[in-house]
């Protein structure tokens, strides 16, 4: 198990959901506090140059954790179900280049409130329509290597597919094997009936997880109980990337730095008992 944190460039939206901002600066940081990677929140693959890119990750020891696109969505409200067929081509296109450089970069593209909404619109319509696009992107994700996960959102924030059990019908519908979920403890908190049951349940769709407390801030700094949690995980054999998406508060320093120091001792007991149970199996 390894432990990522959320970053975006310097000129994204207001509303970017990061802990950093600029990757020139941020990655080194991310490497100093003990995180294994970064995960890059972007609008358009063009945001980064993937030569000086590499250069920032070799020189910090990091990788890529993987690629968000929630800047998709809230950069002119493109959405994976558009009604409008230029705007769902747009969005198509977009992630396809995603895809591109995930294929060299962490090899995962989440896909979060740019599957759009129900809305007014039938759900079994809307779901039909995502599960089209979905299976379009993920055969051509496939030969590149690349996995697309879903992230289930809670109800304040979308209308569809608010919990885990959701997410995992939906990709039964789209039935491609490089589709898969990642969850996010902060919406599995108001939406699941528990965090850790079902994550257990529903761990063969479980790609990778998104980590904040119940009050966005870091973890620790809210009521969640993360060693349940991963307690739990241990139980499940999750043995994925964890990505911290918090509010940068206090400051972003700060907060990465309490994320780190809360969560990392965690991460590293997980994994010796991994190494030991293993060990045993062998044995």
């Amino acid at each position: 198990m390894k432990l990522s944190i959320a970053i975006a460039d310097t000129h994204a939206l207001p509303s970017a959901f990061v802990v950093y901002r600029g990757f020139e600066s941020s990655i080194p940081k991310a490497a100093q506090l003990g995180y294994h990677g970064v995960e890059l929140a972007l609008k358009r693959a063009d945001e980064l140059h993937p030569a000086r890119l590499e250069s920032i990750l070799d020189d910090t020891n990091l990788t890529v954790s993987c690629i968000s696109t929630g800047q998709v969505y809230a950069d002119g409200g493109l959405m994976l179900t558009h009604d409008n067929t230029a705007k769902r081509e747009e969005t198509i296109a977009i992630f396809r280049e995603l895809i591109d450089l995930a294929a060299s970069f962490g090899q995962l593209v989440n896909i979060g409130r740019v599957r759009g909404l129900i809305g007014g619109r039938n759900r079994d319509d809307v779901e039909d329509l995502f599960a089209e696009v979905a299976r379009e992107l993920c055969d051509y994700a496939q030969p590149k290597g690349v996995t697309l996960i879903l992230e289930p959102v809670n109800r304040y924030e979308t209308d569809f597919i608010n919990s885990v059990e959701e997410g995992v019908a939906l990709m039964k519908k789209v039935d491609r094997p490089n589709m898969l979920l990642m969850p996010d403890v902060f919406h599995m908190n108001i939406e699941d009936n528990t965090i850790g049951g079902e994550l257990i349940k529903h761990i063969d769709f479980v790609k990778y997880i998104h980590l904040a407390d119940s009050n966005r801030l870091a973890p620790g700094q809210g009521h969640l109980d993360f060693p349940v949690i991963f307690n739990d995980l241990q139980q499940a054999t999750y043995d994925g990337w964890l990505s911290v998406e918090i509010l940068p508060l206090p400051t972003p320093d700060i907060a990465a730095k309490q994320a780190a120091d809360f969560l990392l001792p965690l991460i590293y007991a997980y994994n010796e008992k991994q190494t030991a149970n293993q060990r045993i199996l062998i044995v």
